[in-house]
């Protein structure tokens, strides 16, 4: 990991968020040689269009998945 003073960050700081981007390796940032901050390439972007189509096309819909699975008098509670 990198170590940056927070004055030479401040001064530099477009340029070294560009070098953590490109390099992915992340830049730790001091002010009087104690940590303050850590700098991280950002996570990955992930496609939810891609994961929410994923498993279309894979499975087949039998009978009507609307009505109840039960008709109403087969639960004792719904009985008088």
């Amino acid at each position: 990991m990198i170590v940056v003073a927070i004055s030479e960050f401040k001064a530099k700081c477009l340029a070294l968020l560009e070098q953590v981007r490109r390099t992915r390796q992340p830049i730790r940032v001091t002010r009087h040689g104690k940590p303050i901050a850590d700098i991280l390439p950002p996570a990955p972007i992930v496609d939810r269009a891609a994961w929410i189509e994923s498993m279309k096309g894979s499975f087949t819909i039998k009978g009507d998945i609307i009505s109840p699975a039960n008709d109403d008098n087969d639960w004792e509670v719904s009985r008088d």
